[in-house]
């Protein structure tokens, strides 16, 4: 019986690997932080696969190198490699991308690809995710039973920036749409709101919906400066 490790960082991952992938074939173990993440830890599971459902630090290179990752990346491989894959996708204005599993290497997003399937992009941010964690249960199913050899990347490289905070607050928009999608976007914990300030406060959307010619959402007030 193989060893199988999951490692997540949201709430999310734990709930859809406590509701499903716990119960597939194998003895399963779930990690959710760094300090877990260990060669000596790693070593006493003896992992046949370690999978990232949404992972926010470098995994150490002894790791890659002794033991098959495997992470799941929202673009269709290797367009959009590097940072914040489904804001970047959503300002491009794409409405379906694939969710892509991966050989991790030293090199982000660069590794050879496992499997591919379709996920859409409507919904806010933390929606997405949650349908991204449901789909990488079923790819991790699938790897796990049929132990698919990874192919080489092929095709032009586009390089997505990780989005930093200042970039939540709203630019200039010419449209309701391209408005509702930024404040969509960033609907999700690990990225500040959509926000804009104004004589001394700072306003934040969130729930957002488009409809009738109109966005609504709701906002949450405070004093510029203060923790919302």
């Amino acid at each position: 019986m193989n060893n199988y490790i999951v490692a997540g960082s949201k709430s999310w991952n734990y709930r859809v690997y406590n509701e499903i992938i716990k119960n597939y074939q194998g003895k399963w173990h779930f990690i959710q932080s760094l300090e877990m993440l260990n060669i000596d830890k790693t070593n006493k599971i003896n992992p046949r696969y370690i999978f990232f459902l949404h992972w926010s630090w470098k995994v150490p290179d002894e790791l890659l190198n002794e033991y098959e990752c495997v992470c799941f990346h929202m673009t269709d491989v290797p367009y959009g490699r590097g940072g914040s894959p489904l804001q970047n996708l959503i300002i491009r204005g794409h409405r379906h991308t694939k969710l892509t599993a991966l050989k991790m290497t030293q090199e982000f997003d660069a590794g050879a690809v496992y499997c591919k399937e379709n996920l859409c992009l409507i919904g806010n941010a933390e929606e997405i995710y949650i349908r991204a964690t449901y789909l990488s249960a079923q790819m991790i199913k699938d790897i796990i039973q049929q132990e698919p050899e990874p192919i080489d990347q092929f095709g032009e490289i586009t390089i997505f920036k990780r989005r930093k905070p200042a970039e939540s607050e709203m630019p200039e928009l010419d449209s309701l749409p391209k408005l509702y999608d930024f404040i969509r976007m960033l609907d999700v914990e690990g990225y500040p709101h959509a926000y804009i300030e104004h004589q001394g406060f700072k306003y934040s959307f969130r729930r957002s919906a488009l409809y009738d010619g109109r966005i609504i959402a709701d906002v949450t007030i405070t004093p510029i400066g203060e923790k919302e």
